[in-house]
């Protein structure tokens, strides 16, 4: 692994070349007081790792760059910095079109030259670390870098975009303020010129998507942070209430180490009957995730949201009672 005593001879040895020193594995050594052989796998290691140009002159008796292009990589990293970069990079693969793992590969081999100065090549971390989404939307490649490029500048965005509900496409003019990676699927907020109002788009549902050229003045964060995570969901919008939930001591097990918002409450009663409390300003999306459960959670409260899961038990009931004749 590299550390700061060896990237310092890097940086000596460099210098030195720099000076027109002609440094060699003689004064390497004497300089950092390591053996010859040390020093010599340091100039090759500086060589081969981070493709320094480095040519020997006999009559010099001394390393030179024939070219003056070369430049050591800037930030010093550790074997777990450069892991988690890698890593971000396998756990992105399959995400907007894989143009964010192509990014990251490529800022974390200008960090070191190559990954194999730690043995971090792909195929050892394609065998040792994955991630698997289900049920996610993926989002075309150009789609998410027009609309990144259009956030960060911040530039309004014109699109094409397909609602389920509606079964139509509409077209949009949007502001683009925040990109969520919200369980696999890209989630773009968005103030909408159309409804002059908050809107998450998913990308996947996005296209023929360019930037107008026209420049738009962001609100201050918290005027629209609380669309992002205030409650539980991507939905955000509509009257916030708490949700109480009831698990059984079986479910309980796996649930009392799960966290399905950063502000839920959860306490436990003796016999392992498992309350959990969260706020919540949409019920589409937690009544989904109650009915997983089936009988092992009740909802307590509120009374509206109850009504809706016993109206779905009741469809549910007559659906497959249905198939039994």
């Amino acid at each position: 692994m590299v550390d700061h005593l060896v990237f310092e001879r890097y940086r000596w040895f460099d210098a030195q070349i720099r000076n027109d020193k002609y440094p060699n594995a003689s004064s390497l050594a004497r300089q950092f007081e390591i053996c010859q052989r040390t020093a010599q796998r340091t100039i090759e290691k500086m060589r081969d790792r981070l493709g320094a140009p480095l040519e020997y002159d006999a009559a010099r008796k001394g390393y030179f760059y024939p070219e003056s292009s070369f430049s050591l990589p800037q930030l010093l990293v550790s074997q777990n910095e450069l892991l988690a970069i890698l890593l971000a990079r396998n756990l992105l693969s399959q995400s907007a079109g894989g143009i964010i793992s192509e990014s990251i590969a490529s800022f974390g081999k200008k960090l070191l030259g190559q990954t194999g100065e730690f043995g971090l090549g792909e195929k050892r971390l394609g065998e040792a670390f994955s991630a698997i989404w289900n049920g996610y939307s993926p989002a075309d490649g150009q789609v998410f870098q027009t609309i990144a490029t259009a956030l960060l500048q911040p530039h309004t965005l014109a699109f094409r975009y397909y609602s389920p509900a509606r079964d139509q496409w509409n077209e949009r003019t949007a502001d683009p303020y925040h990109l969520q990676h919200y369980n696999g699927s890209w989630i773009l907020l968005a103030w909408c010129h159309l409804r002059q109002c908050w809107r998450k788009f998913s990308l996947s549902r996005v296209e023929m998507v360019k930037s107008t050229g026209q420049t738009f003045i962001p609100l201050p964060k918290d005027q629209w942070w609380s669309q992002v995570q205030g409650t539980y969901g991507i939905f955000q919008d509509g009257e916030v209430k708490a949700v109480l939930l009831r698990f059984s001591p079986f479910r309980a097990r796996w649930l009392s180490r799960e966290l399905w918002h950063s502000q839920q409450e959860t306490w436990a009663e003796p016999d392992g009957t498992l309350y959990m409390r969260l706020a919540v300003a949409d019920f589409r999306e937690i009544k989904l995730r109650i009915m997983q459960y089936g009988a092992d959670v009740e909802v307590l409260e509120p009374a509206e949201l109850r009504a809706e899961i016993l109206t779905e038990i009741g469809r549910m009931y007559d659906l497959y009672k249905k198939c039994e004749k």
